[in-house]
């Protein structure tokens, strides 16, 4: 028996230094250099600092990667499942995947799984990354401090695109959707700061029904407004809302590539993208829950409205439902309860009074009450936006805005030019 324990203790020392070199190698090994980006990392019960790049190096190499083969890892992104390739190539599967970005929002979008192949020659990084029948190709370069990707996704089916969300967008079940998108994508870690430059081709949506909208009313007034296209408060909106309308096809790619560039920035939602079609689409149709894929439903509804519908009607429909603070709905009820007069019947800076209110109108109708004022800048903005008067003129009115005293038209005549 004694002999016995004196073979155990012996093992167990001698597994003990074992791992206690392991670990204090791997330390040595994983170690940040001066100004490398490193972040924590927990090796059983004991938690080192580890380089970031130091990390790639060992995981992408040909001892280093078998070890990690079959092993998974939780994360905040979801769950890496490891997997290593003969000829040299790390196979990471993140599965269920969930993507965070300030640029969309608080929610983050949710896939089902996400594989990343990834390929490694000293500092230079390549690969692929597929989820379900979308695949890009990626290189990065690996920096003391950063690593820079650029992703590139060729010509695939938008169907193909959309059908990553089919568990969030009940719609695809009866949805026809055609068109073709590409992508380029720039990433820059640990920042998280992306640039996108999508292209979308051929886009055509069907079997969503927005052919009975045609004869809608509106559920804000007992009477429909009488505006049309060239009413100063239809100008005045589209000034204020989306100012290529008449132009795009119920999307606008440059200023979703604009605005993702801004909110990337600020790091919050700073900017909006959505057209007048797709805010339309959310008023009538998908209401305001605050998730990505909310956009994705409202893009299809608002293709679809673009095709079935056309201009005039999106834009007679959202400023009929339009919320203007104030409990206020609709073109005609704010008009007539901020201003006395039918909506039709507003005068120019009226009309860009109220489209200013519109990125935020209880807030604005807030500042109204409480200050006599709304933010005059941006009215003076939307002014200056408005089609169909000389440039000149519209400077001159402009800057009358801030000199305005306008109350509610039950306690003050209102001015107007």
């Amino acid at each position: 028996m004694k002999t016995f324990l004196i073979v155990v203790s012996t093992v167990a020392v001698t597994l003990l230094l074992a791992a206690t070199g392991a670990f204090f190698a791997l330390r040595a090994t994983l170690a940040p250099l001066p100004g490398e980006w490193s972040v924590p990392l927990a090796l059983g019960p004991l938690t080192i600092q580890a380089g970031v790049p130091s990390m790639l190096r060992l995981a992408t190499s040909a001892w280093g990667g078998p070890l990690l083969a079959g092993r998974r890892f939780s994360t905040r992104h979801g769950s890496l499942h490891f997997g290593w390739a003969r000829e040299g190539v790390l196979h990471v599967r993140c599965a269920p995947c969930e993507l965070q970005s300030p640029a969309l929002g608080d929610e983050p979008l949710r896939l089902a799984e996400v594989d990343v192949a990834v390929h490694r020659l000293g500092e230079s990084l390549w690969g692929s990354v597929q989820a379900g029948r979308v695949r890009g190709e990626w290189r990065g370069t690996m920096l003391r401090d950063r690593i820079r990707v650029r992703l590139e996704v060729p010509a695939t089916p938008i169907a193909d695109g959309y059908a990553l969300f089919a568990a969030e967008i009940p719609e695809l079940q009866r949805a026809r959707i055609e068109g073709v998108f590409t992508l380029r994508a720039e990433l820059v870690l640990p920042d998280g700061a992306w640039t996108v430059q999508p292209r979308v081709d051929g886009f055509a949506v069907g079997g969503l029904g927005t052919e009975a909208l045609a004869g809608a009313r509106t559920a804000c007034s007992r009477r429909a407004s009488r505006l049309t296209p060239e009413s100063w408060l239809s100008r005045a909106v589209i000034a204020a809302e989306d100012q290529r309308f008449w132009d795009h096809p119920g999307y606008d790619i440059v200023e979703v590539a604009e605005s993702f560039t801004l909110n990337q920035e600020r790091q919050r939602i700073a900017r909006g993208a959505s057209t007048l079609s797709q805010q339309a689409a959310r008023l009538l149709v998908t209401g305001g829950e605050r998730k990505p894929v909310r956009k994705l439903r409202e893009l299809l509804y608002a293709v679809e409205m673009e095709q079935t519908l056309g201009k005039a009607r999106i834009l007679h429909l959202y400023l009929d439902n339009a919320p203007w603070g104030e409990g206020q709905c609709g073109a005609e009820a704010a008009s007539l309860h901020y201003f006395g007069v039918r909506a039709h019947e507003l005068k120019m800076t009226q009309a860009a009074w109220l489209a200013a209110m519109l990125h935020n109108p209880d807030m604005e109708a807030k500042r109204w009450a409480d200050r006599g004022t709304i933010d005059t800048s941006r009215a003076q903005w939307v002014l200056l936006g408005m089609r169909g008067v000389p440039r000149p003129r519209r400077l001159e009115i402009a800057e009358d805005i801030p000199l305005m005293d306008w109350k509610p038209w039950w306690s003050q005549p209102a001015m107007a030019k």
